[in-house]
């Protein structure tokens, strides 16, 4: 079994998800609601507006759309979490990721990894990210 975040945007999936590939890596597919067979029929959808995204990651998956507006409801009580082996690493991704967002907790050594912090970022979107965690936690 796998389990994937799939992430709702206002319009602004595209902007989210080119700036994810860059901070994160792996390979980006978009799919417009023009694309769709039915030439994107869906109430309220922008027809360059993004049906849904995938961004490949090592095996996993980050997926993601523009919601129509009457459908949209904004992201809270979910995070999405990255764990990387290397501290500096984790610090890199947490800086790209809080940049023109906000940071909950700053990154630092907790008693479970060598490096954590809280953000949410530009796009609405909380993050975790988790560097060199104990063998323990």
């Amino acid at each position: 079994m796998q389990i994937d975040p799939y992430l709702m945007f206002k319009g602004d999936c595209e902007a989210a998800f080119t700036r994810y590939a860059q901070v994160l890596g792996g390979q980006l597919s978009l799919k417009r609601y023009r694309d769709m067979p039915d030439g994107g029929q869906v109430p309220d959808a922008q027809p360059d507006q993004i049906m849904h995204a995938r961004l490949d990651l090592q095996g996993q998956a980050l997926m993601g759309s523009d919601s129509p507006a009457r459908y949209h409801q904004p992201m809270q009580g979910v995070s999405v979490c990255v764990s990387v082996d290397d501290v500096g690493e984790g610090r890199r991704i947490f800086e790209a990721l809080s940049d023109a967002g906000s940071v909950h907790m700053a990154y630092e050594s907790t008693f479970w990894a060598e490096g954590f912090g809280m953000c949410v970022d530009r796009f609405g979107t909380a993050w975790m990210v988790n560097a060199g965690m104990n063998s323990d936690a």
